[in-house]
């Protein structure tokens, strides 16, 4: 048996077991192995009968007494009962349509029980509790996710099965300089005791080897796309002075801004071309940025592309570009999906012939029948949003164009140069001059009729709100709760307002009409779900109330405030919710002090985690299985300086003591990306 069979190849393991497997992500030998346990048993410290607490998880030594004949309930149920004792008292193991497990219990014999023990001093009882003999050797007992036809006992079995392939294979991807230097232990004893550690030193050390693998195969896969990423542009450009663009300003950039612009001019200048994520706040000027590094393009001779996710905000991004760069001469154009067939060719002639400086679209910008006269520059907003062939499509129309990526969430920094590993980052760590903080408060559902009241104020003086519901998993019933919070508060509360409805699950064409409608102020109270977290900026909005505010994790509460405080006017940010734990309430009190996102980003990543902090799978990020790189700082910062050293030597992976490396780095990225 080796590492790359097949799952079938393990004893025990047939072809209808492997379909089982298979919906966990097992298709072979070596995946299996690499399904860590979600947690462990430790068996090490039984407490007497006596001394356990009911209705609580505890570990128990026993000896059987008598096992009592089985119950047929009914078809399909039977009830199994063993009754056992320590020095203590006497116990009854309740177990249900498993002949299997009452049959392994032998009368005299020592077991060791975990379980959520149940009844009073004098009668204590268990149901379906994991079981272990006494004489086990491994005392700490893996416990992993399942599937149904799966059992926690099965998957022991096969994984201890498994293991045995180690013994046949000198696995060892890393070479041993690293392993020294780190103190790491070897994988194969990282393996085997990550499933069943010996004692939790053992585990602590398996554990260690294995998140440093994870993180060096992670950063060693970002530094090879950023390597591929640098390649040699044929945009080169001069560094051309861009003064008319600042004197046309309305307004004084910030330092950071300025900043961000001379960072990406410097990338620009360059043989190789600019990779570079211009990362900032909500209404930071991410935009004037992008404006005047479209400016310094068109000053070399060259287009500049910009992406947007939506059309709402391929709009909003059309009409900034064209007050900054249209004084200045450029020609500005906005490509969209939803634009008739006759109006797509004329603005794409054009584009081809160039005579569009500057295209914003949406996807419209990457479909094989849009052509560019001379792309220099491409520019995507909120890039996690697109996938990977997407970004590269838009770059494909130019000779390797520049690249500018925009977002407005706010990553820490050292969690950021592992996403954006194939990025440089810039930051935009200022508000422009005169932004009023948003005042935000956190109140109960008791208190909802006042909120509701502090609304109507700000629309009786003209001015128009936001009210966001949660529709996490936009399901039919989600959906409709939306739909009726909205029709009965434009019933009841807001009878005398032009109520609107906006959700994820209306046509696009809908979406636009009910923004543009917002935005020409149709509509005073806009009811809506996330849909609005990236959306068009109406200045006349000032107030946004949240309801179940503690259903969103704080980087989206603060993205979805950032949707009020556009303007001059005053804003406020009304949290709502009924769940008053202190987590919860923790979590609001962070939101209500600061209106710093990064400072947010830090504390929701304490609290949440990277993998609730991104979603699923957002930024593209490969999924890891053992490292958070929340808690593993200290391992992520030896696997950063280990894969540098690595690639100074071997800048491909194509030496012989790399070669598992770069297979375990493919593994990872899913082949999907090139890095030779």
């Amino acid at each position: 048996m080796r590492l790359e069979d097949k799952i079938t190849a393990v004893t025990g393991v047939g072809e209808k077991r492997a379909v089982m497997y298979n919906k966990l992500g097992i298709y072979t030998v070596k995946d299996l192995l690499y399904h860590f346990p979600r947690g462990y048993v430790d068996y090490t410290t039984p407490v007497l009968l006596s001394d356990t607490t009911p209705d609580e998880n505890c570990v128990v030594k026993v000896r059987v007494d008598k096992k009592i004949r089985p119950a047929y309930i009914r078809k399909g149920m039977t009830i199994y009962r063993v009754v056992a004792s320590d020095d203590s008292g006497e116990i009854v193991i309740t177990i249900y349509n498993s002949e299997y497990l009452y049959n392994s219990f032998e009368i005299g014999k020592e077991y060791v029980l975990y379980g959520k023990i149940t009844g009073n001093l004098l009668k204590h009882e268990i149901n379906s509790p994991l079981v272990l003999k006494a004489d086990e050797e491994c005392k700490i007992q893996p416990v992993y996710h399942l599937t149904e036809g799966l059992s926690q006992q099965m998957l022991r079995v096969t994984v201890k099965r498994a293991l045995k392939a180690l013994d046949s294979e000198i696995y060892e991807p890393i070479p041993k300089k690293y392993l020294l230097e780190n103190n790491l232990s070897s994988l194969v004893y990282s393996l085997s005791n990550i499933h069943f550690p010996k004692d939790m030193n053992a585990l602590s050390l398996a554990k260690n080897r294995l998140v440093f693998d994870e993180l060096l195969v992670l950063q060693l896969g970002m530094s090879l796309i950023k390597t591929n990423s640098h390649k040699a542009t044929g945009c080169e450009m001069k560094n051309i002075p861009i003064d008319e663009f600042y004197k046309s300003l309305p307004f004084e950039l910030t330092n950071a801004q300025k900043r961000s612009i001379n960072e990406c001019i410097k990338d620009m200048c360059d043989v190789s071309a600019m990779n570079r994520l211009v990362q900032g706040d909500v209404g930071s000027g991410k935009t004037a940025v992008a404006a005047a590094c479209g400016y310094f393009a068109y000053k070399n001779g060259f287009q500049t592309a910009l992406m947007a996710p939506t059309e709402i905000l391929a709009t909003q991004h059309y009409e900034t570009l064209k007050n900054f760069l249209e004084p200045l001469g450029l020609n500005v154009c906005l490509l969209t999906g939803s634009m008739t067939l006759k109006t797509k060719n004329e603005i794409k002639r054009k584009l081809a012939e160039g005579e569009y400086h500057v295209a914003v679209g949406t996807h419209a910008l990457i479909q094989s029948t849009t052509e560019f006269n001379n792309l220099g520059l491409v520019i995507t907003d909120e890039q996690h949003r697109f996938g990977v062939e997407q970004r590269a499509l838009l770059s494909n129309k130019g000779n390797n164009p520049h690249r500018l990526v925009m977002s407005a969430t706010p990553i820490p920094r050292t969690l950021a140069l592992m996403i954006y590993g194939d990025l440089d980052i810039s930051v935009i760590d200022e508000l422009p001059k005169g932004r009023k903080p948003i005042q935000t408060y956190a109140v109960t559902g008791k208190l909802r009729e006042r909120a509701f009241s502090f609304v109507k104020e700000q629309l009786d003086e003209g001015r128009q709100a936001y009210i966001v519901c949660p529709m996490i998993e936009e399901t039919d019933l989600d959906l409709k709760s939306v739909q009726k919070y909205a029709k009965d508060i434009s019933q009841k509360q807001f009878k005398d307002y032009n109520v609107g409805l906006l959700h994820g699950k209306m046509s696009a064409d809908k979406k636009e009409k009910v923004m543009v409608d917002f935005k020409e102020h149709k509509i005073d109270l806009l009811v809506c779900t996330t849909v609005v977290e990236v959306g068009v900026d109406v200045p006349n909005s000032t107030v946004m109330l949240i309801e179940n505010a503690d259903r969103f994790g704080l980087s989206q509460l603060h993205q979805l405030r950032g949707r009020v405080g556009r303007g001059e006017y005053q804003s406020h940010c009304i949290l709502v919710t009924d769940n008053v734990t202190e987590e919860s309430k923790t979590r609001l009190k962070i939101l209500s002090k600061t209106n710093d996102g990064f400072k947010i980003s830090e504390e929701d990543l304490k609290l949440r985690g990277p993998g609730d902090f991104f979603g699923e799978r957002q930024h593209g990020l490969p999924s890891l299985k053992i490292a958070d790189m929340a808690e593993n700082t200290k391992a992520l910062s030896m696997a950063q300086s280990c894969a540098k050293e690595i690639l100074s030597g071997d800048f491909n992976l194509s030496k012989t003591e790399n070669r598992q490396l770069k297979q375990l780095v493919d593994e990872l990225f899913d082949k999907k990306i090139d890095l030779n």
